[in-house]
């Protein structure tokens, strides 16, 4: 485990990230707080707003002008979980950080559990979900079948059932925070860097108040900047498609040529041709939509663009 340089530094740093959790964040405050208490070492809150309408802007503010634990964060704008989360990192000034929701899905009692394995030695410690209260079968369903189709496309091993809570040794952030790729997927950039790693389980609560901020669609626009940050598949698939659609033709051909010297009033006409043409345009414009999306993640980068903007935030060396 790293050693502070600067003894008035926190030990402990816990970065969550806020959008629209008006309904939450006092709770999530005092929970925190009652957790991180029970150690007797220094520590910090970390808390990135990340462009709320509701509120939790102020709370934030007021909160941090009565617990001197607590360093707000402000963004400009909203740029997302995963930039949000980013910046907590960059802020966070303990040996370890620990990543956690403000929506009390997962407990923050919960960290002292992910700290108890980071003094035996471990690195990394990511929390298991064991179970799941309060999510319809449908969130299950696509959840699990996320973390496995993850698991089994991607370069790097990402444990099953886990979210981006948990524990990073300082060293850890420190190697993630020269990786200021722009699509983002934090759980397989922990998993890439290696080093020490360890799982912890626990049982994942159901939402204090408000509602998901990781619909359907975002949780598939996740899966995709997963994919494609970390897997070749989709360009490897586009090629089995082709030499598929190539064979079938190669095989169709004698086939044809047979059944026309025979007359067969089913082939006649452009029924069949149209059905081909409609067929491999379909294979041609998938391939070219996969393209697309790798093409548009390199010129993103390319733009050199800040991860985000702050309108708001402490000194991170102080």
């Amino acid at each position: 485990m790293a050693g502070k340089t600067n003894l008035n530094l926190p030990k402990y740093s816990v970065v969550a990230p806020v959008y629209n959790e008006i309904d939450c964040v006092q709770e999530f405050n005092k929970q925190v707080s009652a957790a991180m208490k029970t150690l007797h070492e220094s520590w910090e809150l970390v808390l990135v707003d990340d462009g709320s309408t509701d509120g939790s802007t102020n709370a934030i503010r007021e909160i941090a002008k009565r617990d001197a634990h607590v360093r707000p964060v402000i963004f400009a704008r909203n740029f997302g979980h995963q930039i949000a989360v980013t910046a907590g990192l960059d802020y966070a000034r303990g040996d370890a950080v620990i990543i956690i929701d403000a929506d009390l899905q997962d407990p923050p009692a919960v960290m002292l559990d992910l700290i108890e394995k980071w003094r035996e030695g471990f690195e990394v410690v990511y929390a298991v979900r064991r179970k799941r209260e309060g999510e319809s079968w449908f969130k299950m369903f696509t959840a699990s079948l996320f973390y496995r189709l993850i698991y089994r496309i991607t370069d790097v091993k990402i444990p099953l059932d886990t979210g981006d809570f948990r524990l990073l040794d300082r060293k850890v952030v420190d190697v993630m925070g020269q990786m200021r790729e722009r699509h983002r997927f934090l759980r397989g950039m922990a998993a890439w860097v290696g080093y020490n790693q360890v799982g912890v389980e626990y049982d994942r609560k159901e939402r204090f108040a408000g509602k998901t901020k990781y619909p359907f669609g975002k949780m598939l626009k996740l899966a995709l900047n997963a994919i494609t940050s970390f897997s070749y598949f989709p360009l490897q698939l586009a090629t089995y498609i082709g030499f598929i659609s190539a064979g079938i033709s190669i095989l169709a051909i004698p086939i044809v040529a047979a059944l026309r010297l025979s007359n067969q009033v089913a082939l006649l006409g452009q029924a069949t041709t149209l059905i081909a043409v409609l067929f491999l345009g379909g294979v041609q414009l998938i391939t070219l939509g996969i393209l697309g999306e790798y093409v548009g993640r390199i010129y993103d980068e390319s733009k050199g663009r800040p991860l985000y903007i702050v309108s708001e935030a402490p000194d991170k060396n102080k």
